[in-house]
């Protein structure tokens, strides 16, 4: 491999790696073990794949990779959580608050 082709984009367009079943195994166990999970997809760009933000109630929350879109509205059924357009709704306050509350 030579020095350039790290940086080159993937087959999904971004310069990073695609979804994992360790991403979908992380998301599933964060929605069990949590009260009142909402999903936030964010769209993929240059650098990042297509990613969704799980916050908890209490505003805890987690970032992984997706497939696509389709697919997170899928297992928000399946797992009875609501799906949004981070784009469109922008986060909840509670995230920012847990973040402020739990810095490292």
């Amino acid at each position: 491999m030579g020095l350039l082709d790290r940086f080159s984009k993937r087959g999904n367009g971004s310069l990073d790696r695609g979804a994992s079943k360790d991403d979908e195994r992380h998301l599933r166990e964060f929605v069990q073990t949590r009260a009142g999970v909402e999903a936030y997809v964010e769209p993929q760009t240059n650098v990042t794949s297509m990613t969704v933000v799980l916050i908890a109630a209490d505003g805890e929350w987690t970032r992984r990779r997706v497939t696509d879109a389709a697919t997170m509205r899928k297992l928000g059924e399946k797992w009875k959580i609501p799906v949004y357009d981070a784009a469109r709704t922008g986060y909840p306050q509670r995230m920012r608050d847990w973040s402020e509350r739990n810095k490292r």
